[in-house]
């Protein structure tokens, strides 16, 4: 995955919680996880990254 590759996020608030969805543009590859609400959107933007890195790189 490039350093630029364009991330899809949806958040989505469940109680404290929020479900995060990440989709690869490029590829289409999709990964969701939980994280507290007051999470900063900037680490959020970080576990998606490496959670879609982690992903991919199971793929090749």
């Amino acid at each position: 995955m490039e350093k630029d590759d364009e991330i899809l996020l949806q958040l989505f608030a469940v109680g404290n919680a929020l479900k995060v969805t990440a989709v690869h543009a490029a590829t289409g590859t999709e990964v969701s996880f939980m994280a507290p609400k007051n999470t900063p959107m900037l680490s959020i933007k970080m576990m998606a990254r490496k959670k879609l890195e982690y992903v991919l790189s199971k793929k090749a």
